[in-house]
């Protein structure tokens, strides 16, 4: 499905190397003024531009993928705006891919990269886009930044705010030192995982219905669909089966039976290592056709050396397009 949400709806499209991403988002009311800028700049976080103010230091910062910094993601605004204030009619929108080079996957284009989707594409289609994995591919969560945007604005509106953080890179849990590590696994052609942690405030008690439709579990889906997330707790999380019940019942999330209880709601998702990796491709070059595009004995790569970096803002968006969709609170003065 390339649809979320039942009453607050969004719908993407577009690969990763096609002419453009983008989406369409039906049930926004009418008479919201939207801030563009600070879409502009949550697109800027999920490319990793916001990591340093220098731009000769950016393709090493936090390991960022040398694309994302490249793509200048402007919003092509097509329908449901006059003005920046919403119409209540469908936003449609689309990002064009300026710095996509397909040639750099070639080798890929009669074999799969390992731990990634295109064996499973192929399985299930009988056919799949070899550029950069296609709809597989984690450029599509910029058309999500852009909904989850409009949805985040909707709920400031209604004072509710949401905010992600990346709390943990591998073992490490000091943030100062999150740069330096993700940069030695880069410089010796690896990767490695992390963890976010988000936090929504403001929001109004009894949100959620029991038993199928519980709040954690419309966040689990949302947060679950993102490229590359491997778990999603909340609360006490997976650590409470290690402590007593009288530590780990204090600690609910801000959610009791599937409803929000008023308190600050708190959950963390944890994103794999990128299986991208000239490390990676050095070790299957062997299964590579032999018209692989080989560079150095490795494969031309492109990717994240720790993708949770620039997985922050797509966390908010998708949260935010989680609770758009609740009438409680689009409804709420």
């Amino acid at each position: 499905m390339n649809s979320f949400g039942d009453t607050f709806v969004f719908t993407s499209f577009g690969e990763s190397h096609s002419a453009a991403v983008g989406g369409v988002l039906d049930g926004v009311p009418a008479g919201i003024r939207i801030n563009l800028d600070l879409i502009r700049a949550n697109l800027d976080r999920r490319a990793g531009r916001n990591q340093t103010a220098n731009s000769k230091q950016q393709t090493s910062a936090m390991g960022v993928s040398p694309r994302a910094l490249r793509e200048n993601d402007e919003v092509e605004w097509l329908s449901g705006l006059l003005d920046g204030v919403t119409l209540g009619t469908p936003i449609a929108f689309l990002i064009r891919n300026r710095n996509a080079r397909p040639e750099d996957y070639e080798a890929f284009r009669h074999s799969f990269r390992h731990a990634h989707a295109d064996s499973t594409y192929e399985a299930k289609y009988g056919i799949r886009d070899w550029r950069g994995g296609g709809r597989a591919s984690a450029r599509e969560t910029a058309a999500r930044v852009v909904a989850g945007s409009v949805a985040q604005q909707l709920l400031a509106n209604k004072g509710i705010t949401i905010k992600a953080e990346l709390i943990q890179v591998g073992d490490e849990t000091r943030p100062e030192y999150f740069n330096e590590l993700i940069n030695s696994y880069r410089a010796e052609g690896d990767s490695i995982g992390g963890i976010i942690r988000c936090e929504v405030n403001g929001l109004p008690s009894g949100l959620g219905e029991p038993i199928f439709d519980k709040l954690q579990a419309h966040l689990a889906y949302a947060i679950l669909s993102i490229n590359a997330c491997k778990g999603f707790d909340y609360g006490s999380g997976f650590e409470g089966v290690c402590q007593p019940g009288s530590i780990a019942n204090q600690h609910s999330g801000g959610i009791l039976g599937g409803i929000t209880d008023g308190t600050t709601l708190s959950f963390r998702c944890v994103f794999k290592p990128t299986p991208s990796t000239p490390k990676a491709f050095a070790q299957m070059r062997n299964d590579i056709t032999a018209n692989g595009k080989i560079v150095n004995g490795k494969i031309a790569n492109r990717s994240d050396a720790c993708v949770a970096v620039r997985a922050v803002p797509v966390v908010e968006a998708m949260t935010a397009l989680v609770l758009a969709n609740f009438s409680d609170i689009r409804l709420r003065p």
